[in-house]
Formats: C-alpha cells, structure tokens, sequence
C-alpha cells in the first residue's frame, strides 16, 4: 500500500490526470445509469396510460357486458377493467355540464351508454384488445388512439437503442482515454521494466504494481464520484417531487427483478453506486492490462 502511494506521489500530473479522467467517467456512469433508469422508469408508466375505451349500445344488458370484461380477462393482456354504468357515466356527464342546465335537462341515464375502461400489460396488445371488442356482442364503439399508441412504441424502442449504443460508446472511450494515460505514466519506468523482463521476472510479476496503482485510482475516483452523486440523490429528490406529486411510483424491469426509480430510495441509490463501483473495477483493470502489453511484448 506504502509503495503504491509513494509512486502516485512521485508522478503528481500522470496521477491527476488518471484521476480526473476516471472521476468524471465514473459520474458521468453514476448520472447516466439515474437517467436512464428514471427515462425507462417513466416510459414504463406512460406506456400503461393508453386504454381503451368500449362503448355498448344503449339497450345492451349488463350480463352481456360483463361477458365480454370475462373475455377480456381471460386474455391474461389486461392490467385492469373498469366498467362504467349509465349512472356512472350520468354522474361524469353533469360534472362536465354543470354550467349548462339545459343540457342537463335534456340529458338522462337511460340514454348514455355504459362502458368498459380497458388498461393493457404492453401498448403492443392494444390493437389485438381492439379488434377482439369490435367483434364482440352489442358493442357500439371502440376508442382507441393508434396513431398515439404507434409513436410511443417507435419512442421507447428507440430510446432503449440509444441507450445501449451510449453506454457502450461511453465505456469503450473510457477505456482508451485511461489507457493512453497510465502508457505516459508506465513508459517513465520502461527501463525498469527491461531490466526485470532480464532478470526474468513474469509478466504478471511486472503487472501488479500498474495494477495496484490503477485499482487504486479507481477506488479514490469512486469514493468522490459516489459523494456527489449522493449529494445529487438528495437535490433531485427534492427538486422533482412536486414535478411527479401525481406519480406514486415509477418501476422498471432489471435482470428479472422489478426496481422501483421513483421515488428514489436508499435499494435504488445502492444499486447506482454499485454501477460506478463496478465500472471503475472494469475500467482500471482493461486499462492496465491494456497499457503494459505494449512493453510486455
């Protein structure tokens, strides 16, 4: 440990330079991974929003409009269906036309319809709900939103792609850039390293120092890097929830597991600190490895 210290002290702008470049990394990691875990987060409660909406006709029963909720059901593609009585649906009326007392003189439960308010598990199943309904007994009208339905499914594939290039854009440069700089710091040593490649010494033998410093490194950017993305935890909450004071809660699917982004709490900060935590283990490792095969030849 000693002698991993005095050789960082002893090439102060070699180390600075490592260090600054794998603390912004490691932010930028810890920002990004919030970001678009709170992106997806949030598509994944937007996608849940469109429904359909089924109007009967006016004379049909509601044993046969309960048949078809059974149907829909049965499905297993529906979150949730609510159905509307003409009361109910009386009731909705006469709050949108309270101001006007001739419209609800003329207006009456009999003659409105009831309804079936249909939530699905996937926007994509949204179409498939809708052709089963037009087909079904004493359906009157199908209301759903294709055109809105389609631009959000282009949407959100197109952000889960944009996603997965970046991160790999942003790992892939991380690593060249920290391993253009440890190759300024290992080639003020390259005599050293002749003389033990002499003595015999194994490659690995002559690895571990480069290693150490650079395991190093990563563990002083991570420590400050996960300071202010706590700190950056804490603002945000702060600063968003009278943004989202209407979202309960915001969850997405990781590695099989559901992971609640909103509001953040202490499993989901956890888990981003452990994301920087481990890139920067990836990062000085590849790094290191990568910068002393060019004297390890």
């Amino acid at each position: 440990m000693n002698e991993v210290l005095t050789s960082l002290r002893r090439t102060p702008y070699q180390t600075f330079a490592a260090l600054s470049v794998l603390f912004f990394t490691l932010l930028l990691s810890g920002l990004l991974f919030m970001s678009i875990t709170f992106l997806h987060g949030l598509l994944n409660y937007v996608e849940t929003r469109p429904r359909i909406i089924v109007y009967f006709q006016v004379r049909a029963e509601e044993d046969q409009i309960f048949k078809v909720r059974d149907t829909l059901e049965s499905t297993g593609k529906t979150t949730s269906i609510t159905y509307v009585s003409k009361e109910d649906a009386f009731k909705i009326y006469k709050e949108f036309a309270e101001s006007d007392p001739l419209l609800l003189e003329m207006t009456s439960a009999e003659i409105l319809p009831a309804s079936l308010e249909i939530d699905a598990k996937k926007p994509e199943y949204l179409p498939e709900i809708a052709q089963l309904l037009k087909n079904q007994p004493g359906v009157d009208e199908v209301q759903f939103q294709k055109d809105i339905i389609d631009n959000l499914l282009r949407l959100t594939s197109n952000v889960r792609s944009v996603t997965l290039v970046f991160f790999s854009y942003l790992m892939f440069m991380s690593i060249i850039v920290l391993t253009t700089t440890l190759s300024f710091k290992i080639a003020l040593k390259r005599d050293e390293i002749e003389i033990l490649q002499l003595l015999g010494a194994t490659k690995m033998y002559i690895r571990k120092p480069f290693i150490a410093e650079s395991v190093m490194l990563g563990i002083f950017a991570t420590g400050l890097a996960n300071i202010v993305l706590i700190g950056i935890f804490i603002v945000t909450n702060t600063v968003l929830k009278d943004y989202f004071a209407g979202v309960t809660q915001l969850t997405m699917s990781l590695l099989g597991m559901q992971l609640q982004v909103w509001p953040f709490h202490l499993p989901f900060a956890f888990l981003t600190l452990s994301v920087t935590t481990l890139f920067s283990l990836i990062i000085t490792l590849a790094s290191s490895f990568m910068a002393t095969n060019r004297y390890l030849k």
